[in-house]
């Protein structure tokens, strides 16, 4: 589950080829989507590429039906893809990525680091990871995608890396606080065991975690924690660093704004899947796509 990828019913996984000529599809009426349309069309297809690589080995994790061992095993073909393409070799599948991976000089560790970040939801489920746990989890499935984004975004190297260290963490702390109740029900808890220790929570049963009403108080842990990267995420843009970051600030204030809304409603059961207006979503793209 990473940050960019907001979730959409599918009928089945998509080969990644064909995701990649329907990716704009597939994330139309996100805000990942409103993002990336602000951006010129090179570095928007070459968003939208990434955006299909983490789909299909998102899908690989998620997706009723395989074992764990045919899980484990598609990922590692998909890491001997990725191997391929950057010996100049790629296979059909990931040829997709090969023009946006010489253009934008994306690295390959993290690729590799999303696949191992999908990894982690195989097998055993995450459930009430220590704090280091989970945030090795985010920087695998959200950080590295931003390492990805920054170079596409024509961003210096320290700045660009500061901004997907933080922006990254911050948007999959949200995006965990926000599916609290999807992630329940696939048998898994990403609230750190920290957060849930603060409130006395004990139980390791998914489903009677996110029933338990003291889940409030370990959600502002997590919160609290994704204020501090946002902030951090924040200094980086007010410096205004040369490269197009009407992007991330776009996603950035999209998902500030739900973190927001979440705290003022709680997350004591029932909840309901917080998402802002489109109104409000077209106002924040309005905003941020005639303002440098």
């Amino acid at each position: 589950m990473t940050a960019t990828l907001e979730r959409e019913p599918q009928a089945s996984p998509a080969p990644a080829n064909a995701a990649a000529a329907n990716t704009e599809q597939q994330a139309s009426g996100s805000s990942f989507y409103a993002a990336m349309r602000l951006l010129p069309p090179a570095e928007r297809a070459a968003m939208f590429a990434i955006y299909a690589f983490c789909r299909v080995v998102d899908d690989i994790a998620d997706e009723p039906g395989p074992t764990v061992e045919q899980r484990r095993t598609e990922l590692d073909l998909w890491r001997a893809d990725v191997g391929a393409l950057y010996a100049g070799a790629p296979p059909e599948r990931i040829k997709f990525l090969a023009e946006h991976v010489t253009r934008f000089d994306l690295q390959q560790d993290d690729f590799l680091a999303i696949v191992d970040g999908m990894e982690m939801d195989v097998g055993q489920p995450i459930i009430a990871p220590s704090f280091d746990q989970l945030d090795l989890y985010c920087d695998r499935v959200a950080s590295a995608v931003g390492r990805l984004s920054v170079h596409i975004f024509g961003m210096p190297r320290a700045e660009g890396l500061a901004l997907a260290f933080h922006l990254g963490r911050a948007l999959q702390l949200t995006n965990i606080l926000r599916d609290l109740d999807e992630d329940a029900q696939m048998g898994r808890v990403y609230l750190p065991a920290e957060a849930l220790a603060v409130t006395g929570i004990e139980s390791r049963d998914p489903m009677t975690v996110v029933a338990d009403r003291r889940i409030d108080a370990a959600c502002r842990w997590v919160s609290a924690r994704a204020h501090e990267h946002y902030a951090k995420a924040d200094a980086v843009l007010k410096a205004r660093p040369k490269g197009r970051i009407r992007s991330p600030r776009l996603m950035r204030q999209v998902y500030s704004e739900i973190l927001s809304k979440m705290e003022a409603d709680g997350w004591a059961p029932p909840r309901h899947r917080v998402s802002l207006p489109k109104t409000r979503l077209l106002w924040i793209v309005l905003r941020h796509g005639l303002v440098d």
